[in-house]
């Protein structure tokens, strides 16, 4: 069974026992989740599609870790005006563990 969730404005196809990275989320380490935004939810019963959620469909997750993405560095540049910013950015990030997918 899957799921294709929506969640941090990203929108994510998962399956039981899957871990993914997500935006950061609100809750410690350990916690459970219950992710209600569900778009679509296919099994063995075929492919059941959201107008646009479907409606009594939960997604059960625990947040595994938080943590912060790799470091990108924004370097802005304007030539022959002694122009130069630099900045560093880390995204933070939630890692999720998949439990139960229910309709």
């Amino acid at each position: 069974m899957y799921a294709i969730i929506k969640t941090g404005g990203k929108q994510y196809r998962v399956e039981e026992g899957d871990t993914l990275f997500v935006e950061k989320l609100a809750g410690e380490e350990g916690d459970e989740l219950e992710l209600t935004e569900v778009l679509a939810v296919g099994g063995d019963d075929g492919l059941t599609v959201g107008t646009p959620l479907v409606e009594g469909a939960k997604v059960k997750a625990k947040i595994v870790k938080h943590g912060k993405g790799k470091k990108i560095v924004v370097f802005k540049f304007k030539a022959k005006k002694g122009y130069r910013r630099k900045q560093g950015h880390r995204q933070p990030y939630t890692k999720l563990e998949i439990g139960a997918i229910s309709k």
